[in-house]
């Protein structure tokens, strides 16, 4: 017996178009108008968009060493909410995902705790400390998809050198976060217009460029697969755009809340919009959607990063940066890209599927028949408000509470087992 979704809309050469699907053996057995019902177990979704589960390269899940902000659970949960059937686990976490036997530890706590698949990422460097670096191979054979220091800039570029070649030999992208400390230490907000009204420290774009320009000279030196998290400015875009023409193996990341606000949509300090990197000019944001457009960034990540209340409240200045968002990525993107004429919907589903899918090498991202059944199921028409005390989440740190929103995710499908169903909107048969 398989799992029949009875009259869904799929996107079909660029238009929704009404299909059944059915699910046997966790795959897509066959996608068409009319399937019998037979004896499999009915889902009749009324209309509503089905799409392949989406992926999300960047999510800090906390644990361990953080379980006040984030668990594996909660965590998890969060993304099945989302819409996200497939997930990489940031390694700065206390202690640092650094050691085969970390990496091992983690996966067995997944294989209990997990909602939907999540995939490791390791630390670049013995305690994120930019020195010694770690153990890539043993990593790699335990099942590691990719290296990361997680927003920790690694200073010494012989270091940086040795460590993409290390990589490169074994087929590992490398995913960087870069910084400049010495220009951006202090900083709290983009450069420009707020950070010179309020008299705070700001972040100037060359701080996130000098890195990325660095390296991706190294990437090119070494061969390394090299991907750019969180792009967030006109320069760094440059450079992405010029790597690739030339050949460069380069891949970048952009967060819906750098696509959507920028540093003039900050109210007063709150600190509900502090994020590393920091919201830029509304220029950067422009040049960001174009670069989306044109295929220089190759995907949408959330950069899912919950803090706790208290440390939210301690102001701009002190508050960590972060903001969550699992749980709005694809309603922002649909409310605010889509439907006002930014994207095509089958654009922003591809960045956030096919687009991660392909930069990874990773099967899945795909709504066809004989991949794995991994789908989520949309409600494009209802408008819901944001409202963080629903999450699952343990984190609340939203600058996008009380917003209005279309397209929110009704039920997750993670190899073919429903792992979360909003029960108002979907009943199963």
């Amino acid at each position: 017996m398989g799992t029949l979704i009875r009259n869904g809309k799929v996107l079909h050469q660029g238009n929704l178009v009404v299909r059944d699907l059915l699910i046997t053996d966790r795959k897509i057995l066959r996608i068409a108008e009319n399937i019998p019902v037979d004896n499999h177990k009915e889902i009749d979704v009324k209309g509503k968009f089905v799409s392949a589960g989406f992926i999300d390269m960047h999510v800090h899940l906390c644990e361990p060493g953080w379980e006040t902000k984030e668990t594996i659970a909660t965590g998890t949960s969060a993304a099945a909410r989302g819409g996200f059937t497939t997930i990489a686990s940031m390694p700065n976490t206390r202690p640092v995902i650094d050691r085969p036997e970390m990496v091992w530890m983690l996966k067995e706590k997944l294989e209990k705790e997990a909602v939907v698949r999540v995939l490791l990422l390791a630390s670049l460097t013995i305690r994120q400390l930019g020195e010694e670096l770690t153990n890539m191979k043993v990593m790699k054979e335990q099942g590691i998809v990719a290296l990361s220091n997680a927003g920790v800039t690694i200073r010494n570029s012989l270091t940086m050198k040795k460590a993409m070649k290390r990589a490169a030999e074994l087929g590992l992208v490398v995913m960087v976060q870069g910084e400049d400390e010495s220009l951006a230490k202090g900083g709290v907000v983009n450069e420009g217009t707020l950070s010179q009204k309020y008299g705070v420290k700001g972040i100037p774009n060359e701080a996130e460029a000098i890195v990325v320009a660095r390296d991706l000279l190294l990437a090119e030196a070494t061969g390394a697969s090299y991907h750019v998290c969180q792009i967030s400015t006109e320069q760094s875009v440059k450079l992405v755009r010029h790597a690739k023409q030339i050949g460069v193996k380069v891949t970048a990341e952009v967060s819906p809340h750098h696509l959507i606000l920028s540093d003039e949509d900050i109210l007063g300090l709150d600190p509900m919009y502090k994020t590393s990197p920091p919201l830029r000019s509304p220029r950067d944001r422009d040049i960001l959607i174009e670069a989306l457009k044109d295929g220089t960034i190759d995907m949408i990540v959330t950069d899912h990063t919950p803090h706790t209340e208290e440390e939210k409240k301690r102001g701009m200045e002190v508050a960590p940066s972060g903001i969550i968002g699992l749980e709005t990525a694809f309603p922002l993107l649909y409310t605010h890209l889509v439907l006002k004429g930014e994207f095509t919907l089958e654009e922003i589903v591809n960045k956030m599927t096919r687009g991660p899918a392909a930069c990874f090498g990773l099967p899945w991202g795909v709504l066809e028949e004989g991949q794995e059944a991994d789908i989520t199921i949309i409600d494009l028409e209802t408008e819901r408000e944001v409202n963080p005390e629903e999450f699952a989440s343990k984190g609340k740190n939203t600058p996008f509470k009380g917003w209005k929103l279309q397209g929110w995710p009704v039920m997750t499908i993670v190899s073919g087992s429903v792992v979360w169903k909003r029960d108002e909107v979907l009943k199963m048969v």
